[in-house]
């Protein structure tokens, strides 16, 4: 993966940043991309200390030309990208019926139209290369129903069957796409889901009344375990991987 071009969005925080490290640890130059310019500068400036060829891209991934403009601008300042990694996302919780249609939205516009614009802007470029590797970032909540994250889920399943389609179409042309779906882990976005210090417990217990197994390996997932697996699928050692989702989450899906 060594002098490779990676393009990562959601990089500013969570598991964006840490896929960004372990990418820029085996040597590939990382374009980090996120809406949050302070944060994402902050972040870039931290990985940079540590050794990372690493580069801030501000943009925002709903916003088509914005998009096109960041792929151009990418490939103009590092090179040909041959690793795409769709890790931005929201989460908006609320049971289905009390959903505001902005929730609804709004997270569709990151989780899934995001994963499309920014896709399509760096696979039609890998098309003409004939080379290229993708990962979209899922959950495992595209497969297991979940109480309060109809959103979210609905979002992520969208996502997960846009990118094995895509990777349906452009396996002739040497490129893989695959998915991993994380499940819970220490992330703000986790963190913001609990009310209290029981949180992290109740998480890895389970919660009998939301329908919800607890995580069979009692440990919650660190970023680290999420960016690990991506990295693995962009590599070489994954030549023959595509259109495969990986799920790390310690076996609380029950391994669906």
């Amino acid at each position: 993966m060594e002098n490779r071009v990676a393009l990562v969005t959601g990089a500013a925080r969570g598991i964006g940043a840490e896929i960004v490290r372990v990418l820029a640890e085996r040597g590939t130059r990382v374009a980090a991309v996120d809406r949050e310019e302070r944060s994402l500068t902050d972040t870039v400036a931290d990985q940079r200390a540590s050794g990372g060829h690493v580069d801030a891209f501000p943009c925002d991934v709903t916003d088509s030309a914005a998009v096109d403009r960041l792929v151009e601008g990418v490939e103009q300042r590092l090179g040909p990208v041959d690793y795409l990694v769709n890790a931005a996302g929201v989460l908006r919780l609320g049971e289905a019926v009390e959903l505001t249609d902005e929730d609804w939205a709004s997270t569709f516009a990151v989780n899934a139209t995001g994963v499309f614009f920014v896709s399509r802007a760096v696979v039609s470029r890998m098309v003409t290369r004939r080379r290229g590797a993708l990962v979209t970032v899922a959950s495992n909540a595209a497969g297991t129903p979940r109480v309060g994250m109809s959103a979210y889920a609905a979002s992520k399943a969208a996502a997960t069957m846009f990118t094995r389609s895509l990777g349906l179409e452009v396996a002739g042309h040497g490129i893989r796409c695959n998915l991993v779906a994380p499940g819970s882990t220490t992330t703000p976005m986790l963190t913001s889901m609990w009310q209290d210090d029981s949180g992290e417990r109740a998480t890895i217990e389970g919660v009998s009344s939301a329908f919800r197994v607890g995580i069979p390996l009692g440990r919650l997932a660190r970023p680290r375990d999420i960016a690990e697996a991506v990295a693995f699928l962009l590599s070489d050692r994954a030549s023959h991987i595509t259109l495969h989702s990986l799920t790390v989450d310690g076996g609380a899906a029950l391994g669906r």
